[in-house]
């Protein structure tokens, strides 16, 4: 029996500057297909991308991967910034933070 090969879901978010989670949840909405009652926080974030049933475009694809430039909230180690790197450890998802130069 032939393998599967995973389909993936890449947003690219890099250039922009997130200072604040709301622009990100702003952000994502349309390309992961986040409803209008989405709870635009980590834990709901979490369901969407690790257990399924929230978004029929997330849970068309394999993986999805979230590309964003390390500046603004991405470069916070506060707890709500390190909860949102925790809603996308797991197998069906990833947060790529990209170093920006100087």
């Amino acid at each position: 029996m032939p393998k599967k090969t995973p389909t993936e879901l890449v947003v690219d978010l890099r250039g922009r500057s997130f200072d604040a989670l709301d622009d990100f949840w702003d952000a994502i909405a349309g390309p992961l297909g986040l409803p209008e009652g989405f709870g635009r926080n980590t834990e709901a974030l979490r369901d969407t991308l690790q257990v399924g049933g929230v978004s029929e475009v997330v849970d068309s694809y394999d993986v999805v991967s979230v590309h964003v430039d390390k500046r603004g909230v991405f470069t916070s180690r506060d707890r709500e910034a390190r909860a949102l790197r925790r809603a996308f450890a797991g197998p069906r998802s990833r947060l790529v933070t990209h170093v920006v130069p100087d």
